[in-house]
């Protein structure tokens, strides 16, 4: 049974200046939804060998967080029952869009350090199936806006949902998201292609994701005009009187949405839920923190990884989508990376090379879903392994036998084959890197979508250049 919680009137505001406002990214989710425009710095050359297994939540800490002081707590007053926690961190305006970094060192310690706390009762969450519940209760019985809600299909409308409940409570007047939602990024600050004009899709290059992204906004279109129709009630028409309003929030319910399991008394349960400050963390393929939820006391914690060693000033970020390619990315949050560990290039070839061979050159260690780059046996030289060499190593067409030595110049053969289809593709695309550089680089105020769709297609050449140059070390070092 869904539970209501009191809200009261506003005692306090974000800024003493309201005319300030914050310029966000479309953000977290996870996946999530940060950042913003969302433009994600390439994941470092060097891949530390993880002192835990990787992709699991470490223990977590049972105290709060020892020696880290709350950040400005006046901030984050807001006159409702309970209010959010920040310890030594800050959100401020990153190389990479607004985000949230650390504001002293953080030590690394045996379990996982307690940063921020979100409770319940700012957040705007709905169960990801029937029957329909909201924590907190904010729709009253009868309200047509749950019956909109109905309506979607339980299997696939989820944002549709979340943006109908967005929308709601930006209408009340005693909801915390009145206030929040201000800050959130306009439709021109959005990275998401829902909001893409024909001319940014084309941009792309890609004719599966611009497809894919016109029935995207279709969808949405066709749900606006269905039940934002001449007859609704007032009520309901003045949360989008057009369609672009209804469209931006199901961009942000995509972009900034955190999926969890969560428990809540004896409820346990799947939800879709939007939560400020959080949805404040960019993306990183090798994140420092981690959500968990508190069930205790209805509290989503943003915890440092254990063993996780974190400098002042260093941003603090999530994984919004583990194994998840480029496009899919782009798809739900509006950005891309050309060191995505998980992306792959469909060849079509014969040619295969050693798979044993090309691992032990870059000293990638660990099983095909789990490799990591194991520098603590690499030189000082070996500085070219990023994301895109581990997806190199899961990706290539590659043969391996123990009791069968390798033929260099059979290698060689299979490694120059594969250089020339990854170039035939490159050669497909109707503009080159720089081109793309130099179009980015004249972009005086750019729009966010256009900006995303060119670096999208940028970082697909960039990805498969740095392919071939990973094959032409290994070619380089394969007799020793």
């Amino acid at each position: 049974m869904a539970i209501s919680v009191p809200l009261h009137q506003l005692t306090y505001s974000f800024f003493s200046n309201p005319q300030e406002q914050w310029k966000w990214c479309a953000k977290p989710s996870y996946t999530f939804s940060n950042n913003s425009q969302n433009n994600i710095r390439p994941i470092k050359a060097s891949v530390e060998t993880p002192p835990f297994p990787l992709f699991q939540n470490p223990k977590l800490e049972e105290t709060p967080a020892d020696g880290l002081e709350p950040a400005d707590p006046d901030f984050y007053k807001i006159g409702y029952v309970r209010s959010m926690r920040a310890y030594g961190v800050e959100f401020k305006e990153g190389p990479d869009g607004f985000g949230v970094f650390a504001s002293k060192d953080i030590e690394p310690r045996r379990r996982a350090r307690l940063v921020m706390q979100i409770p319940l009762e700012l957040m705007l969450t709905i169960r990801q199936k029937l029957p329909w519940m909201f924590f907190p209760d904010i729709v009253p019985l009868g309200h047509p806006i749950f019956d909109i809600i109905n309506s979607t299909d339980p299997e696939t409308d989820w944002d549709l949902r979340l943006a109908c409940l967005l929308l709601y409570a930006f209408d009340r007047d005693d909801n915390f998201w009145q206030l929040y939602g201000d800050f959130l990024p306009s439709a021109d600050e959005c990275t998401s292609l829902l909001l893409a004009t024909e001319e940014d899709l084309m941009e792309l290059q890609d004719p599966n994701l611009a497809s894919t992204m016109r029935e995207q906004q279709k969808r949405a279109r066709e749900f606006w005009e269905k039940n934002w129709h001449s007859g609704v009630p007032l009520k309901i028409k003045r949360l989008a009187r057009d369609p672009e309003r209804f469209i931006w929030a199901v961009s942000i319910a995509q972009s900034r949405c955190i999926n969890m399991q969560v428990r809540i008394g004896a409820l346990v349960q799947d939800a879709n839920m939007l939560i400020p400050y959080a949805d404040m963390l960019n993306h990183s393929f090798q994140p420092n923190c981690f959500f968990h939820w508190r069930f205790k006391d209805r509290m989503l914690e943003v915890m440092v990884n254990a063993g996780q060693h974190v400098r002042r000033g260093e941003e603090m970020t999530v994984n919004y989508m583990h194994g998840q390619m480029n496009d899919m990315l782009m798809q739900r949050y509006g950005f891309s990376s050309p060191v995505n560990p998980w992306n792959v290039i469909q060849f079509s070839g014969d040619a295969r090379i050693h798979l044993d061979s090309f691992l032990s050159v870059f000293n990638i260690s660990g099983l095909p879903e789990e490799y990591y780059h194991n520098s603590k046996i690499s030189s000082d030289k070996e500085s070219f392994v990023d994301g895109a060499v581990i997806a190199a190593a899961r990706t290539l067409p590659t043969w391996s036998d123990g009791d069968v030595p390798l033929v260099p110049s059979i290698e060689r053969k299979a490694v120059k084959e594969l250089q020339e289809e990854c170039r035939q593709m490159l050669a497909e695309f109707p503009t080159t890197s720089k081109q793309d550089q130099k179009m980015l680089d004249s972009m005086k105020e750019p729009r966010r979508t256009l900006e995303a769709a060119i670096k999208y297609r940028l970082h697909r050449k960039l990805f498969i250049d740095k392919v071939i140059k990973a094959l032409d070390i290994y070619q380089d070092r394969i007799l020793f």
